[in-house]
């Protein structure tokens, strides 16, 4: 047996049923989710592939599966299925989620697109044109501007900025999109006053 964990017998088997590994994993025992996770996490990585067409992301949504599991284990009914039926039917359904929001992300990015001029946006030339950009990249609200800087002056992309600042990288992808459309409008009220 581990020490602490009694997870395994003399033999080396696992004598621990995964209801109580999950009530174990629930209590804040890392060792259980461990062993939930040596079981189940290869099978939930093949249902998450069949939505997510990035392996990454698939691996990303089976790690954020465990940390809810581990978080709301509590919420598992032993009427209403095995844990592996349990895990899988959570693995469907942030994917799912994810799918849709992803969906709704690119209708919005649509929507701002349309709205805004289909023509490119003035680019700044000349030392007024810079200062002018410079001011209106300073009224942009500080996460879209922190968004626009480190993507397009420090070269980073959605996924990284997303990283560093601790959002979502579809928050980020918003937040540079509603920044261009706020900076293309404001570019071109700025050239047709000028006019």
């Amino acid at each position: 047996m581990r020490s602490g964990g009694s997870f395994t017998g003399e033999d080396g088997a696992a004598c621990v049923s995964d209801q109580d590994a999950l009530a174990r994993a629930g209590n804040g025992d890392q060792e259980a989710l461990a062993l939930l996770y040596d079981r189940h996490a290869a099978a939930m990585l093949r249902l998450a592939h069949r939505f997510m067409s990035d392996s990454e992301d698939a691996q990303d949504l089976v790690h954020d599966v465990f940390l809810e599991a581990w978080q709301r284990a509590g919420t598992y009914e032993m009427a209403r299925g095995s844990v592996r039926a349990w895990l899988l039917l959570r693995v469907r359904s942030r994917a799912l989620d994810r799918l849709r929001h992803a969906r709704m992300r690119r209708a919005t990015a649509h929507d701002v697109a349309d709205y805004t001029s289909p023509q490119p946006a003035p680019v700044p030339s000349g030392e007024a044109d810079g200062a002018r950009a410079r001011e209106l990249l300073a009224s942009l609200p500080a996460a879209q501007r922190q968004a626009i800087e480190l993507s397009y002056f420090s070269g980073l992309t959605c996924r990284e900025i997303a990283a560093r600042c601790g959002v979502a990288e579809g928050t980020v992808k918003a937040r540079i999109s509603r920044a261009v459309a706020r900076l293309r409008i404001a570019l071109q009220a700025g050239s047709a006053a000028d006019t």
